[in-house]
């Protein structure tokens, strides 16, 4: 394709498709990777699943889909700027969090400590489940049959699995997806599309919710700097615009750091390809010394001021007991699973094979079924 750096993944050199497809032009596999996602029931699902807040806790603070949607914006711009592909590169960003169970980070621990006797559970190798396993929608297979390119960035997107374990393990004794090096640029572009939307976008709604206050943020660098450059361009302004002019400043800063930091990366390494990229000794797509500290400082603000407060941590605390009292309760009795959930999981409680499977149907909740769910387990008011 035309106005592709060197080492970008072209489709003409793809390793192709676990179960071989032709493939559809005018559509590249990336674009078609994409559109599958986009088409999935998980996708679909995230617009009902917890970023910070509980669904049902404002109609304006961010759920797990439009933060997918601010990563591919980000993540776009990045490719873009880097000579990337960038339908490869938003198929990355649009499938990162597919795996993720209801609640956010609180489910996802309740998860894991009801997993644990089982290997525990990770919102990243569910991902991988739901794409090579859990969807149904192909007559010929499983799952959504993704390039292999896309199953490599969506599985090492935070860099080189040195030991693999569970479904990922397992996965990969079938389709190896060379979990010992670093995966594309691409994959590297997402996963810092990934944490700039993060930061931008928790910082906006601990905002919004009140948890801090705009003045707290002026002794956070690139924030401080924001927020000072904000002030100038928007006197007299109300508030709300003057946060807004805040974090749109801190995503500029922040993506302007990822590419020109890369760019000196690349200029260095001089990759004729991507086999390159993944044989490098560092990622290739990166933020700066000074901004990866700055993007730490942020990280602690965040975990001091929204994680941990309060009101945030009574709503988690709630949610994660809910969680985990939803696997205790089905996996004591399979049976209380529906249809083609008890099928899968068999008659036998307790069992490792009944474990996953619930795992698997709690995971693919949104907020407000799981809440459902457990009422109709627990509140003999409720029809089951």
């Amino acid at each position: 394709m035309s106005g592709l750096a060197p080492w970008a993944v072209r489709p003409e050199t793809s390793r192709g498709r676990l179960h071989p497809e032709p493939e559809a032009p005018p559509r590249s596999p990336w674009q078609r990777d994409r559109d599958r996602v986009i088409h999935s029931s998980a996708f679909r699902k995230l617009q009902y699943k917890t970023q910070v807040f509980v669904n049902h806790e404002g109609d304006f603070f961010r759920t797990r889909l439009t933060h997918s949607l601010e990563v591919a914006q980000i993540a776009r711009s990045v490719a873009r700027a880097l000579g990337l592909d960038e339908d490869l590169t938003e198929a990355l960003a649009l499938a990162h969090d597919l795996g993720h169970p209801p609640f956010g980070h609180s489910g996802e621990d309740a998860l894991h400590a009801a997993m644990q006797p089982f290997g525990g559970f990770d919102h990243n190798a569910q991902s991988l489940r739901v794409v090579t396993l859990l969807e149904s929608r192909y007559a010929g297979f499983d799952g959504l049959n993704l390039t292999w390119e896309t199953l490599e960035g969506l599985v090492k997107h935070n860099g080189p699995v040195a030991r693999a374990a569970g479904y990922v393990a397992e996965y990969d004794r079938a389709h190896p997806l060379e979990l010992g090096s670093f995966p594309s640029a691409e994959a590297q572009a997402a996963a810092l599309a990934d944490e700039i939307a993060y930061h931008s976008h928790d910082l906006d709604d601990g905002l919004r919710a009140e948890l801090f206050a705009a003045e707290d943020l002026a002794h956070l660098p690139v924030a401080r700097e924001a927020l000072a450059a904000a002030r100038r361009a928007s006197l007299d302004v109300p508030p709300a615009r003057l946060q807004h002019e805040t974090i749109r400043r801190v995503i500029d800063a922040l993506v302007s750091d990822v590419i020109e930091e890369s760019r000196r990366r690349l200029a260095k390494l001089d990759p004729p390809d991507v086999t390159a990229i993944r044989r490098a000794r560092r990622p290739a797509v990166a933020f700066s010394k000074p901004m990866a500290e700055a993007s730490g400082m942020v990280r602690e603000f965040l975990n001091a001021h929204m994680y941990r407060h309060w009101r945030v941590k009574r709503m988690t605390a709630k949610a994660r007991r809910l969680t985990g009292e939803l696997f205790a309760l089905l996996h004591a009795d399979p049976g209380l699973l529906p249809s083609e959930w008890r099928a899968r999981a068999g008659e036998a409680p307790g069992s490792p094979r009944a474990a996953q499977t619930i795992a698997d149907y709690i995971a693919g909740m949104t907020d407000r079924y799981a809440m459902q769910e457990h009422r109709r387990l627990t509140d003999l008011s409720v029809p089951g």
